[in-house]
């Protein structure tokens, strides 16, 4: 059964993990994912970087992974950061059965932080310092509501317009971008992003809907105006 197999691959990388932090040391930190439960997909984890505990959620890399399914590929060597500063070098490789399905993940965050500050004042010491391109802010936490909350303020600055504002294209994508990132695989996803957006879960339910149709909203451009209340204008 492939439930059998892929909780048998899970409970030997447990051990594993282990090994591979204590030889990394103190700065690492090994995590073993289960997309079948992303709302608590952190089943086993070695070392603390990024705070996080048995039970937590994944992070918005874990869940653009988990919105490719099997053609998921590995992130290796990426930098990223957390809200709280820290600089990581990770990787994260996908978990396959014999099937070739896709159903977690293995990510190795190394916390280069201080070696980042040294490279920094060894540059400006030499004279040779060139401007870094920030990392995004990855947001890593045991809440899975505050990586939602953090996907849909990102995209919302993008967009630097309040939801009543957006036209229904700009509406449309927006809901595209977040079911294309895995957000709307969470359990209780929808209400919650309705309630970010300050529409109702059926109006949500409807945009999610037309996203998922045949492409013809994509091609359509549209104005559709919000009504007075701040709410979208009925969808036709």
């Amino acid at each position: 059964m492939p439930a059998e197999e892929q909780d048998a691959i899970i409970a030997a990388l447990t051990p594993v993990i282990d090994g591979i932090a204590a030889t990394l040391g103190s700065f690492c930190e090994v995590v073993v994912h289960d997309f079948r439960r992303p709302e608590q997909s952190v089943v086993a984890l070695a070392g603390s970087v990024t705070g996080r505990a048995v039970g937590g959620s994944m992070s918005e890399i874990g869940m653009k992974l988990l919105a490719r399914g099997d053609e998921a590929e590995d992130e290796l060597n990426y930098l990223t950061r957390t809200q709280d500063g820290k600089l990581l070098k990770s990787s994260t490789m996908v978990l396959r059965d014999t099937s070739g399905a896709v159903f977690g993940a293995l990510c190795i965050n190394v916390d280069v932080t201080a070696v980042n500050q040294v490279h920094t004042l060894i540059g400006e010491l030499a004279g040779v310092t060139a401007p870094a391109a920030t990392p995004p802010t990855t947001t890593f936490g045991d809440d899975i509501g505050a990586v939602l909350d953090s996907i849909v303020d990102a995209r919302q600055l993008r967009a630097n317009k309040p939801w009543a504002q957006l036209t229904r294209a700009e509406r449309l994508d927006l809901f595209r971008d977040l079911d294309r990132r895995g957000v709307f695989a969470v359990r209780g996803a929808v209400q919650q992003i309705a309630t970010r957006l300050g529409i109702s879960r059926a109006s949500a339910y409807t945009y999610l809907s037309a996203t998922r149709s045949d492409g013809d909203d994509r091609a359509a451009s549209s104005t559709a105006p919000a009504s007075r209340d701040g709410r979208p204008a009925p969808e036709s």
